[in-house]
């Protein structure tokens, strides 16, 4: 690692704002500097037009080169981002910016200042239970029961008690809850509240975890209302994404965003630990793919991509992965992991170079910026290194679903190898996208075989042998209309369409904001103006409902939480709730929730 200047005998001054459709960064020095070289990271690639010239780049990663900086005067340099992209609020404004100067780091101050929340005003007009989600049937008969804990040895309630403890909040006490076995479907329950105890009925752990969940919530809104609590959830997969690739968030935010996910009812983790800038969880058949791109950053293999510092990032044990998925099982949670192939693999093909054929001459480009971040399926190292991968870590996670990946391929990838064409050839295929479904059919016929369940993002039903196949669920992202036709051709397909349950995307078109936006701006009432479902005949075949989160521009773990919140509340609405919650009733929840005065400020 390049090593950092002494800030204490530097005193350096940096500002940057937005200014039209580019950006202007400031930097003031109390000494001379010679040849500096302004480096930082961007939601896409940069330039600079005034004030410096590029001198290279990788994906979002930028270095300009300045003139000497001299003491006590500003240089101003102007940046704008390449390919059309326009800054749309402060989290565009340039990642842990600093400068390289003879080989050494000064690091510019800057703070962005980070996500902010966006709570809605309540209207004290919600109907129904104090709850999200809302359960499918109350039945009130009057009246209620002060109540100051449950009395119950059942293990599920057990674990709603430790969830509780957690959160700061009082579950256990006196008043009695008797268990009785009903035959009810997966997750489903039922509760009577009476003035002598309440009666919980249900037919598995997770109906029995959630009512526990739902009396925890009950009991911090005041006394108990009597009635009955008919409860069950719409779909199988209620789900969320995390991008831990893009930011090492420490284990604890993961064991939070699991307490989080579970008191919503939410029941899938989609961990997306590896992209084009690291591989995190520390496997032991290929321990350079995680040990040579855990850290990003000067004196790294790969330049500092989305981090807020000139050297950053972090990996995961197995041993915090297996902490992980026992946190996730007691809360009746099953964690997916995603390996990300074959695009989204720059880190992957710099570790392993021999998965690229050098005879490539294609110039095609990632949407994120990058080159050459395909792994070739026409290379042999290929085929022995994502067997063992998808053995590895598939075996590891007990849901025994692995998330292959296969988004966003450039177009024309592989049209440059002559290897890849000799093999089109002899397979008969003309297209890159049919290149794409000949190997996920082949990837997810190994995965298949070693008893995972594969997964995919929606581009991986593309290609002339009809995609992946192999029984595989397909996540339709860039709107619902790609999970619809995957659906008709006899894909389990959830949905997570970007204008919707991106969670990543700015709430507003404020410049003071915080996210993305080249999906939509993404209100907390837009995660619920949409049908999951929206032909009936499909019923069957769409399983689920996920919200996403992509971290490019997180670079601190508190940053999740007022992205997620309360906007993961209507993705819970969504997954349980047959009946659409109406804008109203989820911004007067969503404002009294108990989980908001939980959450890191």
């Amino acid at each position: 690692m390049i090593s950092s200047l002494n800030s204490d005998w530097i005193d350096m001054h940096y500002s940057c704002q937005i200014e039209g459709d580019r950006i202007a960064c400031t930097i003031t020095t109390d000494r001379d500097i010679p040849a500096p070289v302004f480096c930082f990271s961007g939601m896409a690639p940069l330039t600079a037009v005034e004030g410096g010239t590029r001198l290279r780049g990788m994906g979002s990663f930028t270095e300009v080169s300045l003139p000497d900086l001299i003491a006590g005067q500003p240089h101003k340099v102007i940046l704008a981002y390449i390919g059309g992209y326009k800054p749309a609020n402060r989290a565009w404004l340039p990642l842990g910016p600093y400068l390289r100067v003879d080989g050494q780091v000064i690091e510019l101050p800057w703070d962005a200042g980070g996500a902010r929340w966006h709570i809605p005003a309540p209207t004290g007009t919600a109907r129904g239970l104090p709850i999200l989600p809302q359960p499918q049937g109350w039945t009130p008969v009057g009246g209620s029961v002060a109540v100051q804990g449950f009395a119950c040895d059942d293990p599920a309630f057990a674990a709603a008690n430790d969830l509780a403890l957690r959160r700061g909040w009082s579950f256990a006490g006196a008043f009695p809850v008797r268990i009785e076995k009903a035959e009810l479907a997966p997750d489903a329950y039922t509760i009577d509240i009476s003035q002598n105890g309440v009666v919980v009925c249900a037919d598995s752990y997770g109906g029995r975890f959630y009512a526990a969940v739902t009396l925890l919530m009950l009991l911090q809104a005041g006394p108990l209302p009597l009635g009955r609590i008919a409860d069950a959830p719409r779909f199988g997969w209620r789900g969320q994404h995390l991008d831990t690739a893009r930011h090492y968030y420490q284990p604890q935010t993961l064991f939070d965003l699991l307490d989080v996910m579970a008191l919503l009812k939410l029941n899938r983790f989609h961990w997306h630990f590896a992209d084009d800038e690291t591989f995190r969880l520390e496997i032991d058949s290929y321990p350079e793919l995680w040990q040579k791109t855990r850290f990003c950053g000067e004196g790294e293999m790969l330049p500092a991509l989305f981090a807020g510092a000139p050297h950053a990032g972090g990996s995961y044990s197995k041993q915090v992965a297996r902490q992980i998925i026992a946190h996730a099982k007691a809360l009746n949670i099953e964690v997916m992991p995603e390996i990300e192939i074959p695009g989204h693999a720059v880190a992957f093909t710099h570790v392993f170079p021999d998965t690229r054929d050098p005879a490539d001459n294609g110039a095609e480009v990632s949407v994120q910026g990058y080159q050459a971040n395909a792994i070739n399926p026409a290379m042999p190292r290929t085929w022995e290194i994502l067997p063992k991968l998808i053995q590895e870590v598939g075996t590891l996670f007990p849901f025994s679903h692995l998330h292959l990946g296969c988004d966003e391929l450039a177009t024309d990838t592989w049209m440059g190898s002559p290897a890849a064409r000799a093999l089109m050839a002899e397979e008969g295929l003309e297209t890159t996208a049919d290149l794409q479904g000949w190997m996920m059919d082949r990837l997810a016929s190994y995965a298949k075989g070693i008893g995972l369940r594969p997964a995919a993002w929606e581009e991986a039903a593309k290609g002339g042998n009809g995609g992946i196949g192999n029984g595989a669920i397909l996540f339709s992202w860039t709107g619902q209309g790609p999970g619809l036709v995957a659906a008709r051709a006899g894909y389990n397909v959830v949905m997570c369409p970007a204008q919707n349950v991106y969670l990543d995307m700015a709430h507003t078109n404020d410049l003071d904001d915080w996210g993305a936006s080249w999906a939509a701006f993404v209100s907390l009432e837009d995660t619920i103006k949409w049908t999951p479902v929206p032909d009936p005949a499909l019923a069957e075949r769409i399983v689920g409902v996920q919200g996403t989160f992509w971290s490019e521009f997180t670079t601190r773990d508190s940053d999740l939480w007022p992205m997620l919140i309360p906007r993961i509340f209507g993705v819970a609405a969504q997954a349980w709730q047959k009946d659409r919650i109406t804008a109203s009733d989820l911004a007067d929840l969503s404002a009294q929730h108990p989980l908001l005065g939980q959450m890191p400020r």
